[in-house]
């Protein structure tokens, strides 16, 4: 790895500016998310969970940036907190009924997550903070970059990709790319080892999108009877 990084070191700033842009491109990827709710009219059918673990996540990575004093990952973060924000709210203003206390739930235990991860941060020994802080958005990172992988059964039985979010899957795997060449730069292992691991469980759902096809076999098959 240090080899790597010396080649580039020199070009630090150029690799921390498009792993910024390229994530920030890859945080409105939940406006088409949001598009379909409205289309639909209505939240039912869809989940705040990405929405919400993308506010904690890029919440937690501001104070890990402060910890790196590393102004493109606060910068970055800000923005994805304030995008995933906004995509909460939508998703509640499009959520009726009874469904709206269970949002308001998810909210509050996700709060409750995040002021507390912040709350150990400042009592922790400054030594292994960040060794500790560093694992735990590594363990985040990776419950939200596998969730997918949750429906693999389902995509297995139907033989399937129909319902993976497509775009978000591929950016996600640009933007791990990019922020693993930065962490090299940083020498930073937890950058690295993250992103190793987000960018190998990307490549491995962007392969289900080569081995089957978007649309189920037996919509195929009923499709093919009507013609017939």
């Amino acid at each position: 790895m240090e080899a790597l990084a010396l080649v580039l070191e020199p070009h630090k700033d150029t690799v921390g500016l498009s792993a910024a842009v390229i994530t920030v491109l890859q945080f409105f990827s939940g406006v088409f998310v949001v598009n379909d709710i409205r289309r639909k009219g209505s939240s039912e059918g869809f989940s705040a969970g990405p929405f919400l673990g993308g506010a904690v996540f890029s919440l937690l990575n501001v104070q890990f940036g402060q910890m790196l004093q590393d102004d493109a990952m606060i910068k970055v973060n800000l923005i994805g907190l304030a995008l995933n924000v906004v995509y909460v709210c939508a998703f509640y203003w499009y959520t009726v009924g009874p469904a709206k206390n269970k949002v308001w739930g998810q909210i509050g235990a996700a709060g409750a997550i995040a002021v507390g991860l912040l709350a150990y941060v400042q009592y922790e020994d400054p030594k292994v903070v960040e060794f500790r802080f560093g694992m735990i958005l590594t363990v985040i990172l990776l419950l939200l970059v596998g969730m997918p992988l949750l429906g693999l059964g389902e995509i297995l039985e139907n033989k399937s990709t129909e319902g993976l979010p497509f775009p978000i899957i591929l950016s996600g795997s640009f933007v791990s790319l990019s922020w693993l060449l930065y962490g090299v730069i940083l020498r930073n292992d937890f950058l690295v080892v993250q992103n190793v691991i987000a960018l190998a469980l990307g490549l491995i759902q962007l392969s289900l999108f080569v081995i089957f096809p978007s649309t189920p076999i037996k919509k195929k098959t009923k499709a093919a009877k009507k013609t017939n």
